[in-house]
C-alpha cells in the first residue's frame, strides 16, 4: 500500500464478516478461505448472541463470528465461497472497506491472498 493510497483511505483491504452455528462449521469455513487464498487470515469469535427476525418470528441463537481479513477484490469470490460452504439459508456475509492501519499488515493481507501466500504474523 502506497502513502498515497493510505492517504486517500483505499488500502484495498476489506474485513468481512460472517455468523456461523458452531465451532466446527466455522473452521471449515475459515480453513477454506485461507486455503484457496480468499482470506489472509479468520478469527473465530465466540460468546456471539443473535436476536433476528426470520420466518415471521423474532428468534435468538447462539452463533460465532468470522472476521476475515481479505483484498477487497475478492469479496465477491469470498462471499460465494462462504455461502457454498453455509448451512443456512440465508447467510450473513458483509464486508466493509479498511480505511487504514500498519502499512506492513496491509501489505501481507495483500501478498497472502489471491497472487500467493508469503507468510507472517496472524492476528
Amino acid at each position: 500500500m502506497s502513502a498515497a493510497a493510505a492517504a486517500t483511505g483505499n488500502t484495498g483491504v476489506s474485513i468481512a464478516f460472517v455468523t456461523v452455528p458452531d465451532k466446527d462449521v466455522g473452521h471449515k469455513i475459515a480453513r477454506s478461505l485461507v486455503e484457496n487464498k480468499l482470506a489472509a487470515c479468520v478469527n473465530i469469535i465466540p460468546g456471539v448472541e443473535s436476536v433476528y427476525w426470520w420466518n415471521g418470528k423474532v428468534n435468538t441463537d447462539a452463533e460465532l463470528i468470522l472476521k476475515i481479513k481479505t483484498r477487497s477484490s475478492l469479496v465477491p469470490s469470498l462471499t460465494a465461497h462462504v455461502k457454498g460452504l453455509h448451512p443456512y439459508d440465508e447467510c450473513e456475509v458483509t464486508a466493509v472497506d479498511v480505511t487504514g492501519g500498519s502499512e506492513s499488515y496491509l501489505k501481507w493481507v495483500a501478498d497472502s491472498t489471491e497472487l500467493g501466500a508469503q507468510g507472517g504474523p496472524a492476528s
